[in-house]
């Protein structure tokens, strides 16, 4: 094949049978197959026995943590914290004992007397501050763990609430100049100003709850995260900067997969969609950013791969990447030129 390859040719690419966990997303978002769609089944058995996610699996100790005890943060990105989002972001099955006993490890150890996730110092297994609940890592918490069936869950469904009031100002949350400083996103990382890398993290959060099975809070939240992305251009992300910068994070105009703390103009875009708003005429530049962004041949590159930064490599960076096209066709949706 040569030249730009069509919307359909990019599909096969991404349901090809040696990338498994790439192949049962693809089913799922670009052609809207079921969770017991034979196909997909089969995909995602296939995806707990191959890498990344079997190599994810194999560095669990016993007792359900990654490196070391505790609310595991840190290392980044090897720690619990990071395992547990990056096995929701591949896909892997809710079901399977060691993908369980990691998630409620974590619970155990990440949940604050706030409601909201945080975290403790290196190694340190015990009950992290409210001072350590941010909306990057609550949001990155409160997804995966959704996405990995514990909606349910009353110390999940705490965070969600916990974050609904943060954002909002309601409910009399305390805030903390370490990281949640106010409402509307404030971080103290942020110079105290609307973060929103937190934004995307906690909206993506937010938007795996069921609009029916929201609660008013948790949809005002929803509508002022919305409201604040769109009050810039993604394509530009000249949303507030602390500490006296005037330029943009580098790191938003780095395409990649798997998605750490950091935010990239695909997310916002990502997380637009996800409540409804992906069609939105203010997302257009960001639109024709991300399609200007591909390669002569139509993928895109994974330009921020982590490589050697967790257990194990997921993509080479620099090189076309199956995940971050994927996630492009997703928000572009079938009209791709």
């Amino acid at each position: 094949m040569t030249g730009v390859l069509a919307r359909a040719e990019l599909v096969d690419w991404l349901l090809e049978p040696q990338d498994p966990a790439v192949r049962a997303a693809a089913l799922s978002r670009l052609l809207g197959r079921s969770p017991e769609d034979p196909d997909v089944v089969a995909a995602r058995a296939a995806a707990m026995r191959c890498d990344p996610i079997a190599s994810i699996l194999a560095a669990q100790h016993p007792q359900g943590w990654w490196v070391q005890p505790g609310a595991g943060y840190t290392p980044k990105y090897r720690g619990t914290v990071w395992q547990v989002v990056f096995l929701d972001q591949l896909g892997a099955d809710p079901a399977d004992e060691r993908v369980r006993r990691g998630c409620e490890y974590l619970l155990g150890r990440s949940a604050t007397s706030s409601g909201g996730f945080g975290a403790a110092g290196a190694g340190r297994d015990r009950t992290p501050p409210p001072s350590s609940v941010a909306h990057c890592l609550n949001g990155n918490l409160l997804r995966a763990f959704l996405g990995l069936g514990l909606g349910d869950d009353p110390r999940v469904l705490a965070a969600a609430e916990w974050a609904a009031a943060a954002v909002t100002g309601s409910g009399g949350v305390r805030f903390y100049a370490t990281a949640t400083s106010g409402p509307h996103f404030a971080c103290g990382a942020n110079d105290r100003q609307p973060c929103a890398w937190g934004a995307v993290k906690e909206l993506r959060g937010l938007a795996r709850i069921p609009p029916g099975h929201r609660s008013a809070t948790v949809q005002r939240a929803v509508d002022e995260a919305v409201a604040f992305l769109l009050s810039r251009d993604p394509a530009v992300a000249d949303y507030p900067m602390g500490w006296g910068n005037t330029r943009p994070s580098r790191s938003w105009f780095r395409l990649g997969f798997p998605s750490g703390y950091v935010t990239d103009v695909l997310q916002v875009l990502e997380a637009l969609a996800e409540v409804g708003h992906g069609d939105d005429e203010r997302l257009q530049p960001a639109r024709a950013w991300l399609l200007g962004h591909r390669r002569p041949d139509g993928r895109w590159v994974n330009e921020y791969a982590y490589n050697g930064k967790t257990e194990v490599d997921v993509e080479v960076q620099g090189r076309p990447s199956k995940w971050v096209t994927l996630r492009a066709l997703d928000v572009l949706g079938p009209q791709l030129p």
